[in-house]
């Protein structure tokens, strides 16, 4: 009897030094991570490059041409609402830098940056010819019977250039691991040259009440209005999503997606998408 208690005790002995050893999740649980979340607090720099695309709006652009042609007349209002020209796209390849700061609260991260774009070639043009549309005359006086109407004819072009801009971003992200998702909205400020012009032709028709016509030209409506801008900052507003991966130390890598809207310039209005790869450095 003696000799069984003795070996139960050393059996116990034995099993419970082997159960200490053994690695957690073969005790009931399961391992913790091996994979730290990073320190994004501090400041950062980097660079970047990308692919850019624009819609030019210029359905608006010669209306405030063709309102000082027609200025005070019957024929100012509706030709304001003309559509002349419409929208163009274009795309571009741009590179840039960035610098910014973070501040990291567990595995919340918030923080400021500053982002600066050049691009070489991000440009529209449009071109484009409208009429005769007529347009009555109701206010002229006639002989009895009689009715008028003036046929507008517009020609015209329009171009715009994005050579540059800068954001001012304010940005939130969730540090996972080596990952940093974010999201990020602030101000844009682009500066482009613009330039749009504009021609004009009336010829006036009668009719009267004989069945018969007569048409003529209106002189002082044969006009060239021509009107330019070159480095105009227009402000708008910037919002998108990026990922962040911590290389190694303080070495990382993003991508990430940028709409930007423009305010209108010389009544021309411009939207943006960019998708952007970039290497940055964190202090």
């Amino acid at each position: 009897m003696r000799r069984f208690l003795l070996a139960a005790m050393m059996f116990g002995a034995v099993t419970g030094a082997q159960a200490a050893d053994m690695p957690e999740f073969l005790r009931g649980s399961l391992p913790a991570s091996s994979a730290p979340t990073r320190n994004w607090d501090g400041w950062y720099v980097g660079g970047q490059v990308g692919q850019t695309w624009i819609n030019t709006d210029f359905g608006g652009s010669v209306a405030s041409l063709t309102n000082s042609i027609f200025r005070n007349t019957t024929l100012q209002a509706p030709t304001s609402q003309f559509n002349l020209l419409g929208r163009v796209n274009a795309q571009s390849s741009g590179f840039g830098a960035f610098v910014g700061r973070n501040w990291q609260y567990d595995d919340v991260v918030v923080g400021v940056e500053a982002n600066y774009t050049y691009w070489s070639g991000l440009t529209t043009t449009t071109s484009g010819s409208l009429g005769p549309i007529q347009v009555a005359q109701p206010t002229l006086v006639l002989p009895a019977g009689a009715s008028a109407a003036d046929g507008v004819t517009l020609n015209g072009s329009a171009s715009l250039k994005l050579k540059d801009e800068m954001t001012f971003r304010g940005r939130a992200g969730w540090a996972t691991g080596d990952f940093l998702p974010y999201a990020f909205g602030g101000l844009a400020v682009g500066r482009m040259d613009v330039s749009r012009t504009v021609t004009s032709s009336v010829n006036r028709t009668i009719n009267f009440a004989d069945g018969s016509s007569t048409t003529f030209a209106l002189p002082q409506f044969s006009q060239t209005a021509t009107d330019a801008k070159t480095d105009a900052y227009v402000a708008g507003w910037t919002a998108g999503l990026g990922l962040e991966y911590m290389l190694w130390n303080c070495v990382f890598v993003r991508g990430e997606w940028e709409y930007v809207k423009f305010m209108p310039v010389k009544n021309t209005s411009v939207t943006q998408n960019s998708v952007r790869a970039a290497i940055g450095y964190k202090f």
